[in-house]
């Protein structure tokens, strides 16, 4: 399904051509620019500096937000998870009866506020352990609803976004396009201004796209979702890991961080009696050492009518201490918005199953 341009998916060169193109002043780019990202304001008619005549024709042909918000939840902790639907979806894979939608989480921690976004509508990937890809693939999200998703979060009263992660719905690298156009919008003083090495892209491993991003002209962090030390149980846990070996995977990664200089982060989800026993960490540990990384170890959120459960409290502490042993850098992430579907994806299949 075509789609034309919103507001988010402009550049200010992109933006001037289209206020002059409909008759308006070219000075009228920079004073949405400023309403947009500086005051967050998404409401033409409040842009008052700007003609009344030239607010309509912006409402009428220039959509600021596509999305529209249908769930929120708030955690104890902060943490706040919105579910978004989309009007279409770019590259749509059509499922009859079902709006594209995606979820987008802010996590606030002390100074940090951290927005959680998604780059696809599902995922392709298919981890056996998450539920955002138990439908399979949707479609893609423009560069427009990525930094759409950022300014949403930023204006929930929590304070300034301070840092972006592509961690949410999808694999970032697998819509690269898209999502180096959003981190330019997301980086640049005009747009929201957060600087590259606060901006995370998260991937299962695509070595051939790890190598592509290693070019390109910001030096975001990277963070690899390892999951597992070994490709025979990385694959009964990751389907893609058909297509690379971990050994090509740090490969990639060691490019990477030849070509940037920044250094990687590990994601490594436990589950529970599957990847985290010390046979587990200590063969991570021997992975670790062939790379310029820091390791994060992240508690299961169950999903229901999925297999797997929590770690125990001592399993994940006796992990973190055979790494530590080993003198890898590794750190355990505290888990946020527990009593919320706090797992990625899971908002969006109650509300599809909900319906």
């Amino acid at each position: 399904m075509s789609r034309g341009q919103s507001f988010f998916d402009h550049t200010p060169e992109s933006l001037q051509d289209w206020c002059v193109s409909r008759g308006m002043p070219r000075h009228a780019s920079s004073q949405m620019l400023t309403w947009v990202y500086g005051n967050q304001e998404v409401n033409p008619a409040a842009m008052t500096n700007i003609s009344g005549d030239h607010r309509a024709l912006i409402a009428a042909s220039l959509p600021i937000e596509e999305g529209r918000e249908i769930r929120r939840q708030v955690a104890t902790d902060g943490t706040r998870k919105l579910l978004i639907e989309w009007p279409d979806a770019e590259d749509r894979l059509p499922i009859a009866g079902r709006q594209p939608s995606t979820e987008a989480v802010l996590i606030p921690a002390d100074a940090r506020r951290t927005a959680c976004i998604s780059s696809q509508v599902g995922c392709p990937v298919g981890c056996r352990f998450c539920a955002s890809g138990m439908g399979g693939l949707e479609g893609n999200l423009t560069a427009g609803r990525m930094v759409e998703q950022v300014h949403r979060l930023g204006r929930l009263g929590a304070g300034r976004i301070t840092n972006v992660v592509f961690m949410g719905m999808g694999e970032p690298l697998a819509n690269y396009k898209a999502v180096t156009s959003a981190i330019r919008t997301i980086n640049a003083p005009w747009g929201l201004g957060i600087g590259a090495r606060r901006i995370t892209v998260s991937t299962v491993g695509l070595p051939e796209a790890i190598r592509r991003l290693a070019s390109f002209s910001l030096p975001v962090t990277l963070a690899l979702s390892l999951h597992a030390p070994d490709d025979e149980l990385r694959k009964s846990l990751i389907p893609w890991a058909e297509h690379a070996s971990i050994e090509d995977i740090l490969a990639a990664c060691r490019d990477y961080f030849e070509a940037t200089g920044r250094e990687i982060t590990i994601e490594y989800l436990l589950l529970r009696d599957v990847n985290d026993r010390p046979e587990h960490a200590r063969l991570l540990a021997d992975r670790a050492r062939s790379l310029r990384c820091n390791i994060n170890l992240i508690r299961y959120n169950e999903v229901e009518g999925l297999p797997y459960g929590r770690p125990r409290d001592a399993d994940v502490h006796a992990f973190q201490s055979v790494l530590r042993d080993a003198r890898i850098n590794t750190h355990i992430r505290a888990s946020r918005g527990r009593d919320i579907d706090a797992a990625c994806g899971q908002l969006r299949q109650a509300a599809q199953q909900a319906r």
